[in-house]
């Protein structure tokens, strides 16, 4: 899957992709991506995001209105996806080929996303297998430019006493994926809510056959499909 050039420079380019990755991946939660939730995500000025949108708008990447936020065209969203199936096969690349683990595996792909060959592409997806998910669940988008996307539901949503399986972990930080590999919060995990605690107290859940409490925020990073698959 070819993207269209973004010929205003490799730096421009770069910073271009980042932001059209971050709509899609916004715009998975919410129908339009506002400035503020974009800057956010990049961590760079609501003014610097402003300029950005507008070059994207003048590129007829993004479309951009007070009210529907900042939402992709088709062609912002076929650059958003082959970025993020680079990002995604890298991840798994590195895990699977070079012995990184879970929470070091993005901030590698992050540098290297931006310049994987489509023939490098090719040769990591063909070594892997033609995989379906990267090291957090996450689907890998296909060379068509197409991405599926499985129900699920936060951990901390599950009823109590009901029985699922990791699907997938929402959440980049190092420091809470070294946590939830110590709990076996690994997709494709068992996992259950015993019982919880009233005003944002903590959970109690099993994971195999060990027990933990965990915050809110843990279990709204983690999602499950009812179910033990």
């Amino acid at each position: 899957m070819e993207k269209p050039e973004l010929e205003l420079g490799a730096e421009f380019s770069h910073a271009a992709e980042d932001c059209l990755k971050a709509i899609f991946l916004l715009t998975q939660e919410y129908p339009g991506a506002s400035t503020s939730a974009l800057a956010e995500r990049l961590r760079i000025s609501p003014g610097a995001v402003t300029k950005m949108v507008k070059k994207l708008a003048g590129m007829r990447l993004v479309d951009h209105s007070p009210y529907r936020g900042v939402t992709l065209t088709a062609a912002g969203e076929k650059v958003a996806l082959e970025v993020i199936r680079h990002h995604r096969l890298l991840e798994l690349y590195l895990q699977e080929a070079l012995g990184y683990t879970w929470d070091q595996v993005h901030s590698e792909a992050e540098r290297l996303e931006h310049v994987l060959s489509e023939e490098m592409e090719e040769k990591i997806d063909a070594l892997l297998g033609r995989p379906a998910l990267d090291p957090h669940g996450d689907p890998i988008p296909s060379r068509e430019g197409t991405v599926a996307q499985a129900a699920a539901t936060r951990l901390s949503d599950l009823p109590d006493g009901l029985t699922a399986t990791v699907a997938r972990v929402q959440n980049n930080d190092p420091e809470l994926l070294r946590y939830l590999g110590r709990l076996g919060l690994y997709p494709g995990a068992i996992v259950c809510v015993r019982s919880r605690e009233p005003f944002s107290g903590p959970l109690f859940i099993c994971v195999g056959d060990s027990e933990h409490a965990i915050g809110r925020e843990v279990g709204d990073s983690v999602y499950v499909r009812p179910g033990a698959e």
